[in-house]
Parts: C-alpha cells; sequence; structure tokens
C-alpha cells in the first residue's frame, strides 16, 4: 500500500496502515487481475479494496495452501480461528490478526452488511467437505457465499448512481461470472485438489465423470465429450456475463472503467480457454500480455475521461461521487508503474 493511498484514505494509525499493506501484498501476489483493475479507482478507495481481497485470499489460502497433505481437521481449525478472529474485530472494530484488522475498518468505514462476510466463510467451510456439485443450482448455492457476496461488499465502495439495492443484483452476477471463468480455467487444479466445481450433470450429459476427467488430467489426452462439457461450461458463464455487465453503468462513474477492466480480462480467460482448445486438463490458460496491456490502456483513457466529465460538473453542479478525487490521481507517475505491470 502507498502511503499516498493510505493518506488519500484518511487511515494514519500505524499499525492500521501496516494491516492493510498486508492485504496489499496478498491481492497482489493471489489476485493479479483484480490487482491491476484496482490500479484505476481513485486513490482513497483502494485500501478498502485490497482489505475485502485480502481477506478473502486469506481465508482462501487456508481452504487450498495450509499444511498441503494435512486432514481437513487441520484447516476446519485455521478457519474456525479465522472465524472467530472476524465475529470479534467487527465486534471491536479492531484486531491483533492484520487481515480482520483491515476488513473491520474497511467494513466500518462503508457500512458494508457483516452477513455478507459470515456468509463467505460458510463457503469456505463447504470447501472442506464438499468435493462435486450435483446441478448448477447447487453450484450458485455455494458461489452465493464464495464469490456474490465480494460483489456487494464491493458496491459501497465503489459507489451507485441508482440506490444500491437496484445495482445489487448485478453486482453479485459479476462475482459469479469472474468465479465461473476461474473454474473454467483451474478444472486441472482442482481436480487435483480433490474438487471438481463443473456440475455433475452437466458432465454427466455429454458422458463424462469424474474418473474421465482425471484420466485426461494424468494422461495428458484430450477427449470430445470432455471437450463438450467444457464448451457448454463457457456458454454457461457467458450468459452470467450477460446479465451482470449493464449493471457497471449503475455505478459511480469514477468507478466504471475498473470494473469494466476487469470484467473484461476475466472474460478473456474464457477467451484463452476457447484458445487453447479447451486443454485446461492439460495446462493453464493466461490472458497474453499484449491483450492484457491493451485493455489497461483502454482502462486508463476511460478513468481520464471519466474524471475530466466530474471535474466539469463539479464547475456547475457539485455531486456526490466528485469527493475526493486528488489531480494527482492520473499523473503521469501513477499511470506508468501500471501501464509497466500490464506490459
Amino acid at each position: 500500500m502507498t502511503d499516498r493511498e493510505l493518506d488519500a484514505a484518511g487511515i494514519s494509525d500505524p499499525a492500521l496502515r501496516a494491516a492493510y499493506r498486508h492485504c496489499r501484498a496478498l491481492n497482489a501476489r493471489h489476485g493479479r487481475t483484480y490487482f491491476l483493475a484496482t490500479r484505476l479507482l481513485p486513490v482513497e478507495r483502494r485500501p478498502a479494496v485490497h482489505a475485502l481481497y485480502g481477506f478473502a485470499r486469506w481465508a482462501d489460502d487456508i481452504v487450498d495452501s495450509l499444511c498441503p497433505g494435512a486432514g481437513a481437521d487441520v484447516r476446519v481449525r485455521a478457519l474456525s480461528r479465522l472465524q472467530e478472529e472476524l465475529e470479534e474485530g467487527l465486534l471491536r472494530d479492531g484486531s491483533g490478526e492484520p487481515v480482520v484488522r483491515a476488513l473491520a475498518d474497511t467494513a466500518r468505514r462503508y457500512a458494508i452488511d457483516h452477513a455478507h462476510f459470515r456468509d463467505f466463510m460458510a463457503a469456505m467451510r463447504s470447501d472442506l467437505v464438499v468435493t462435486a456439485y450435483p446441478t448448477y443450482a447447487d453450484l450458485r448455492a455455494y458461489m452465493q457465499g464464495s464469490a456474490a457476496v465480494i460483489g456487494l461488499e464491493m458496491l459501497p465502495v465503489l459507489g451507485t448512481v441508482v440506490p444500491q439495492e437496484e445495482a445489487a443484483p448485478h453486482a453479485a452476477a459479476l462475482g459469479v461470472a469472474f468465479q465461473l471463468s476461474n473454474f473454467l480455467r483451474d478444472v486441472g487444479e482442482d481436480l487435483d485438489r480433490g474438487r471438481v466445481y463443473l456440475p455433475a450433470d452437466l458432465l454427466a450429459g455429454h458422458c463424462v465423470d469424474r474418473e474421465l476427467l482425471a484420466w485426461s488430467r494424468a494422461t495428458g489426452c484430450p477427449d470430445r465429450r470432455i471437450t463438450a462439457a467444457l464448451r457448454d461450461f463457457e456458454a454457461l458463464a457467458r450468459g452470467v456475463y450477460r446479465a451482470a455487465v449493464p449493471g457497471i453503468e449503475l455505478l459511480d462513474p469514477v468507478a466504471r472503467p475498473c470494473i469494466r477492466t476487469a470484467a473484461v480480462l476475466y472474460g478473456g480467460i474464457l477467451d484463452a480457454v476457447v484458445r487453447d482448445g479447451y486443454a485446461v486438463l492439460q495446462r493453464r490458460s493466461v490472458v497474453p500480455r499484449r491483450r492484457r496491456a491493451v485493455v489497461a490502456a483502454d482502462g486508463l483513457v476511460r478513468v481520464a475521461a471519466a474524471r475530466l466529465r466530474v471535474r466539469r460538473d463539479h464547475v456547475h453542479r457539485p455531486p456526490a461521487c466528485a469527493r475526493a478525487l486528488p489531480a494527482a490521481a492520473l499523473s503521469p507517475a501513477t499511470a506508468a508503474p501500471f501501464a509497466e505491470e500490464v506490459a
């Protein structure tokens, strides 16, 4: 976390500043796509986004990365400790755990519903015991806590030009769309962890089961039945994007470039999977650097246009969304590092 971001957000307590920096590091390490898109936000809003995503990444680390090979009981205890820290931190507005300290501060500043965090933790706990989903409805129920709530948590930070409840369905859908992209890209890696997020009925419609997926993963041999199932899942994900993307226009204008960029980059994961022939069991599909750079450049142009409009309107009719938009936010010193990271 840069001092400029923390100063702009009015975060002065040294321990709290350190907590936010810790969250930023987690987001940068694990969430490269969204981390880069976050740089398109006004500086004073970035710490809150890093707190939200840093907490999510920390919990996900416990589920997927803590003590490889250890039994689920180790992870259950770790998640339980995090849950206790979360509840106490939200109650006291502080915690000895950095990610919880930053999260609690962000929740207070933006009046984020604490139920979203509890729903998220419930989804993380289910990952320890649920290894398959019979139907898409079952998967959507899981994603309500693992992905949709992330979009809902973000809404108060991003701001809206309509009542938040009107934008909420789109925000939730976009969180789900992002996760569906990740599920398609990570089929092989998730299978190695013992999980299959592709709905069993969708797979069965193409005569695919876990055993066939495992065979393809182990041998490196593609199978046309698997390809057909993955193509259907990709089409399903694109349908969710179509429902979610119109909601971007409901956001505060200065926040739209960030979310639009994230949507294009996450949607680009689907394009990469198609380009690679749906070979997700053999290799990880990635969005090419050149494409990332083009999308980032477009985002920077949109940021400049949005902030110019805000400044112009501020002269005649100061809107609420024009608060705290420092001119330095689009200085060359700010834009250059962003461009370098996506190049």
